[in-house]
């Protein structure tokens, strides 16, 4: 029997122990591990649950504990999960997570930890929730050279930006029922401000491309300033707006950012909506390879995270670790990736030869919005845009566009 704690009883840490308990005999059918929750550590007592019995609030407990094999990290931010986290690896104890800020901040040094004790440390939940893509990356994908990453990776902002065009809402209104129904956090700044998925998207990067890929370091914007007007051009266009986190790599290069872009029908992110995630990766040889799922909730992260507990009881004396080389991965400067951009200007059309005196060639946008109107550029760089938008006056907003089988 392999013996189990659980940092925290919230959404995750309860959803973990309904899947260990509730898919116990099919866990030990099919993989042949016999997993308990010895102990579930949180500070608040559950007074009428019968999870109450296993109760502790000293991690000294779990720690010191010979029989603990594996320790469950669902509390969420850096301390004390950090601390616990260490300690436990270093007594032998395997971690599994879903902390993707944790994983983002200290995860080589959690894992060169983990290597030297010959224990596991496992973070499959972090990144998707219930969708698997740490584990294709680890051992599916080895064979092949991955070039791009791409996806929507943050179940709270594709909700919103959902139902602002399903229902032409303007953001505040949609966050405040975001928050009444669970999607979004009192606090929502990680989600809307991009720091999630930006976190997400380093990790992805670390495994595919072999080297520690520094969350600080990626450019991010979030999806605050998108307005019902923005909605209304994107129906125009046929388009719809996605909060996209890509990364990708030419030779020693590496580019990656987290932005709103403007997506196409065609595009198989078009149709992601929800609280749903998808992550498109490329390969050299596999080509594009589609991972969908929903990205948030608690059975589905659960089970993400169960998955892991049953590797790592499979794995013990040994130890499972998603290597990546601690030197930093210099990330290229934005400024040089090319794309085409929305743009929304105070006015009227008949000073779109202004604009494209300006910008160089451009497309009109007809939305029928109130004074402004909008218009799409060439394809440039972001510090060509940059030039040409210093030189206009009135600008309200732009949207990046996503073309179709192009690099973000």
């Amino acid at each position: 029997m392999t013996e189990i704690a659980v940092l925290g009883y919230g959404t995750v840490g309860s959803g973990v122990v309904k899947v260990i308990e509730t898919n116990h005999d099919s866990i030990l059918a099919k993989a042949g591990v016999d997993l308990h929750v010895k102990y579930v550590l949180d500070l608040r007592d559950f007074p009428g649950d019968p999870i109450q019995e296993r109760i502790v609030h000293d991690y000294d407990t779990i720690v010191n504990d010979p029989e603990i094999a594996v320790v469950v990290e669902v509390m969420g931010g850096t301390e004390p999960a950090f601390t616990f986290s260490k300690r436990a690896l270093a007594a032998g104890k395997s971690i599994c997570t879903s902390n993707k800020e944790l994983v983002a901040r200290h995860g080589t040094e959690l894992q060169e930890l983990a290597r030297q004790n010959h224990a596991s440390y496992l973070f499959e939940a972090s990144c998707g929730g219930g969708i698997p893509i740490i584990r294709p990356l680890r051992t599916s994908l080895t064979a092949d050279v991955i070039d791009e990453i791409t996806g929507i990776l943050n179940g709270t902002t594709n909700y919103i930006l959902s139902k602002m065009i399903d229902e032409g809402l303007e953001f505040d209104d949609v966050l405040k029922d975001a928050q009444q129904k669970g999607y979004a956090e009192r606090n929502p700044e990680a989600d809307v401000e991009g720091h999630d998925a930006c976190r997400k998207i380093a990790i992805l990067s670390s495994l595919a491309y072999g080297k520690r890929v520094d969350f600080t370091d990626i450019y991010t914007e979030g999806i605050t300033r998108i307005t019902s007007a923005d909605i209304r051009y994107a129906r125009a266009m046929k388009k719809t707006i996605k909060l996209l986190a890509y990364s990708g790599r030419k030779g020693d290069q590496v580019t990656a950012m987290v932005a709103p872009y403007l997506v196409d029908r065609e595009d198989p992110l078009y149709g992601v909506s929800g609280v749903f995630n998808a992550i498109f990766v490329h390969g050299n040889m596999l080509g594009d390879a589609m991972f969908y799922g929903q990205g948030a909730g608690r059975e589905a992260t659960a089970s993400a995270v169960a998955a892991d507990v049953v590797e790592a009881a499979r794995a013990l004396g040994t130890g499972v670790v998603s290597e990546w080389d601690p030197e930093k991965q210099v990330l290229t400067d934005v400024s040089s990736t090319r794309k085409a951009f929305f743009v929304r200007v105070q006015g009227d059309a008949s000073q779109i030869a202004k604009m494209e005196a300006v910008f160089g060639p451009v497309s009109l946008v007809e939305a029928g919005v109130d004074g402004e109107y909008g218009f799409t550029t060439r394809v440039m760089t972001e510090a060509e845009y940059q030039a040409c938008a210093s030189q206009t006056e009135g600008i309200l907003g732009m949207i990046r566009i996503r073309e179709k089988g192009e690099a973000c």
